[in-house]
């Protein structure tokens, strides 16, 4: 089984990361295909995803899953709260029932920090210095990827990247990091977002009641 990372959170919340090596038939033994995904790669990821929904809590209600006007899919009745993340060979995915959650997985990209100035602000990309444990390509990934679980953890879409989504201070331990953040729209929320860097990729993710 590929499962690559796990990690029970709290009592109530689970994230894991799935290595994909698998063909569809084995997806589509647990998850129904929905919607006209065309490109075989794209519905890989897609069945991973939910898939994996299925490996973190066994009694996952797939057959409820609806997609709002944004695109973020959704339980009506909140039974869980769950955001799901994919890029290349890898899909991610967090599950809650009672945490608002948030995740993203992305793989270190020159064109993040081609497009810096459009998500970050000075004082963001002032936090890539000397001691930056990072080099500058896995530092704009890794800032791109933290932004992306906040916006996800909203779920409601017209969110400004470089307005609504500000990352304060990053703490770094091996490949583990740890993100203060404020989220800046509606109403203001501090967030914590937590990751890993693993296999060239950058895992984020975030957590929050109400």
């Amino acid at each position: 089984m590929p499962l690559v990372y796990q990690q029970n959170i709290n009592e109530t919340t689970r994230l894991g990361v799935w290595h994909i090596a698998e063909a569809e038939s084995f997806f589509l033994e647990t998850v129904v295909l929905t919607g006209s995904i065309t490109h075989p790669h794209k519905r890989l990821q897609h069945l991973a995803g939910r898939y994996l929904l299925t490996v973190l809590f066994e009694d996952f209600p797939l057959h409820l899953i609806e997609i709002a006007d944004t695109r973020k899919p959704f339980i009506a009745d909140e039974t869980y709260h769950f955001s799901i993340s994919h890029c290349g060979d890898y899909a991610a995915a967090i599950v809650s029932s009672n945490c608002r959650v948030g995740v993203d997985i992305e793989v270190v990209s020159d064109k993040t920090g081609r497009l810096k100035d459009k998500y970050l602000t000075d004082q963001e990309q002032s936090l890539f210095d000397d001691h930056t444990p990072v080099s500058a390509s896995q530092f704009y990934t890794l800032m791109w990827s933290i932004k992306e679980s906040m916006f996800k953890w909203y779920g409601l879409g017209a969110v400004d990247f470089k307005k609504h989504l500000e990352v304060k201070r990053l703490l770094f331990d091996a490949n583990e990091f740890k993100a203060n953040c404020n989220f800046n729209k509606d109403i203001p929320r501090e967030l914590n977002i937590h990751g890993l860097h693993f296999n060239n990729n950058f895992l984020s993710w975030v957590l929050s009641r109400g």
